[in-house]
């Protein structure tokens, strides 16, 4: 009897080291060798200035006027396009990013405004730190074959007002049209730019609900599981055409 006591108490000191082991390792993979997630894509410079969809800023604290950014603009280096979604790996907590340089695209100011925008990216080029995830990505979630390149065009335009100094943030609010997967969705969002010397850049995170573009959920079985959605960041400098 004892020893059918001692041997229920090893497999059950097992289990626990096996359970124990389940989480410690993951949690040890995801919080000190992968370390953590990159930095949300996004501007830095002066105090933001007032929002241009709800309150234009004041003639004395403004800069020139916006026709002096008047003209045609293209998407030029150091432009990133990419994803970020939630993820549950193996019971931990974790923050899936993908990222691309391979896009490209234009703007046109006229008349005080952005009148015209566009970007488009190839979705194959998209990689984040797990190839697992890629393949993944490029397969049964995005099929980039069949839907080699994600766009998003302008639909209305944007009142730009006097422009703060070089260097400043400010935040405007932009609507446009969004074509993942094959599908084209309206979206709205706050987007940020910055004037620096003879370029602007344009930085912005669009929310992403999956099932509106008919992507199927990421999750993957039990070992990774995702929300209903992620975000499209972007962070794009133009230069003057």
């Amino acid at each position: 009897m004892s020893a059918r006591r001692r041997w229920l108490g090893w497999v059950i000191a097992a289990a626990a080291v096996l359970a124990a082991l389940a989480v410690g390792i993951p949690f040890i993979y995801i919080h000190f060798i992968e370390g953590p997630p990159p930095a949300p894509l996004g501007l830095r410079g002066g105090s933001p200035a007032a929002s241009g969809h709800t309150r234009p800023a004041s003639t004395s604290s403004a800069g020139p006027v916006a026709g002096s950014v008047a003209g045609s603009w293209r998407v030029g280096s150091g432009s990133v396009v990419g994803y970020r979604v939630k993820e549950i790996l193996l019971g931990q907590d974790n923050i899936a990013v993908g990222r691309t340089r391979s896009v490209a695209g234009h703007m046109t100011i006229a008349g005080g405004a952005l009148t015209q925008a566009a970007f488009t990216v190839q979705m194959a080029t998209i990689r984040s730190d797990q190839t697992q995830r890629d393949a993944q990505f490029d397969g049964r979630i995005m099929d980039v074959s069949a839907y080699p390149t994600g766009t998003f065009s302008l639909t209305g335009p944007i009142r730009l007002g006097l422009l703060p100094a070089i260097g400043t943030v400010r935040a405007y609010y932009a609507t446009g049209d969004l074509t993942l997967h094959g599908h084209t969705r309206k979206v709205a969002f706050t987007v940020s730019a910055k004037r620096t010397g003879g370029s602007i850049t344009i930085s912005g995170s669009i929310p992403v609900k999956f099932a509106d573009w008919s992507i199927p959920n990421p999750s993957f079985g039990s070992f990774v599981t995702t929300q209903n959605h992620g975000s499209l960041e972007f962070l794009l400098t133009f230069a003057r055409t």
